[in-house]
């Protein structure tokens, strides 16, 4: 749950974050909601998820106010020498930079991490996030989550059986990216501490994506049968899919033969367990459609919401099939404290759960450029310097 706190697990790290859109932001609200101070310094044309709507809030949308909290803004337009030499002076104190620029950019702009910043800032951990990376063949291409989805087979094997290939509907590969990054810092920062020296880590959409291919490539590798969409059934279990009850879908899972036989108790089936077809495991996946047709003519009497109940108390993996609506209004989602509120703002919460240093609501998310002014004369910057940088666009006020 996020509650009102001063410490937090990775309180004294700075963070420089020049990410914009959702792996990147949501890899830096990770480490924000446990203490981390970010400054999101966003170009003069801002984040584009601000306009990633409708629905909107005072002009920002949902999109871009559910990775963005606990963290303050700037702007910076770093295509000028100016801009670069601010950020230069903000990189003295930082422990952490993470870019999602196209690969070649900051190489362009004179701020290479071998060339420039690991020289200039030795403990200095940089993280950039990219489509496909720099090099091979599609280095340098550009990257998002439906593109790398495709490409890295997930298509292929969500939707039905025979269905035409489907996207996922989360973007769980900016997603799973960001949380694969906010990993790889917290372990760079973990060897920081016995080498004294920060490194590069290079995150891609794609190696995130194929990563992420689990079981399909490892079934892949040792049968050399490609794997093919199975709608809601799992490829290596039975049964694990939904069901048609009396009222509702619901979905059970049993993965393994004491499951199995309890589930058939419960719904008073056991004799199927006497069935060859369904002896173990690897019977069951073969005959999956067999055995979801006898296990369906027994749910069909029964009320759907009561039977995932039952069997959930029986010790069974089971559960009802939720709109969004309902999840965010269920029980279980406010015992967790899964959703966190704070006058207008509303998001889901942390889920990392820490004993004695939880995740922290520190402040909400920050409007363009809201604290430029602050996050320079923090900086060492004069009010005359901070003036010039306005008036001339390096430190744009307003998005442009």
């Amino acid at each position: 749950m996020l509650t009102l706190h001063d410490e937090g697990a990775l309180k004294g790290k700075l963070i420089i974050d020049l990410t914009r859109v959702l792996g990147g932001p949501y890899c830096t609200q990770i480490l924000a909601d446990h203490g981390a101070e970010v400054i999101k310094i966003e170009p003069p044309r801002g984040d584009e998820t601000r306009e990633w709507g409708p629905p909107f809030h005072d002009e920002d949308s949902p999109y871009f106010l559910g990775v963005n909290r606990n963290k303050r803004a700037m702007a910076l337009d770093l295509s000028t020498t100016e801009g670069q030499a601010v950020l230069l002076r903000l990189l003295e104190r930082a422990d952490i930079l993470v870019e999602n620029y196209k690969p070649g950019t900051m190489e362009a702009w004179g701020l290479g991490f071998e060339e420039v910043l690991s020289q200039r800032f030795s403990k200095l951990i940089h993280c950039r996030v990219s489509g496909f990376g720099s090099d091979g063949p599609w280095g340098g291409f550009p990257g998002y989550d439906a593109i790398v989805q495709a490409m890295a087979g997930w298509f292929s094997v969500n939707g039905e059986k025979d269905s035409e290939p489907v996207r996922l509907g989360l973007a769980m590969v900016d997603m799973g990216t960001g949380l694969y990054c906010a990993v790889a810092i917290l372990l760079a920062l973990t060897e920081r501490e016995k080498s004294g020296l920060g490194q590069y880590l290079d995150m891609t959409l794609y190696d995130c994506a194929v990563a992420l291919m689990h079981p399909q490539i490892p079934n892949y590798l040792y049968s050399g049968k490609v794997p093919a969409a199975t709608g809601n059934a799992h490829p290596n279990i039975s049964p694990y899919d939904t069901f048609r009850t009396k009222t509702v879908d619901i979905f059970i899972g049993a993965g393994n033969d004491r499951a199995f036989a309890k589930l058939c108790k419960e719904i008073e089936r056991e004799d199927l367990l006497a069935d060859a077809r369904f002896s173990k495991n690897s019977d069951r996946v073969v005959n999956r459609a067999e055995l979801k047709v006898e296990i369906e003519s027994a749910l069909m009497r029964i009320d759907g919401a009561d039977l995932a109940d039952t069997l959930a108390r029986a010790g069974l993996a089971s559960g009802p099939i939720h709109d969004t609506a309902q999840v965010v209004a269920h029980a279980h989602t406010q015992h967790r404290g899964m959703i966190v509120e704070k006058d207008w703002y509303k998001a889901p919460a942390s889920p990392i759960k820490l004993s004695r240093t939880p995740a922290q609501l520190r402040s909400l998310p920050p409007k363009f450029g809201q604290h430029s002014t602050e996050v320079l004369a923090e900086f060492g910057f004069a009010e005359a310097e901070i003036s010039d940088l306005m008036q001339r666009g390096i430190v744009p006020a307003v998005r442009q």
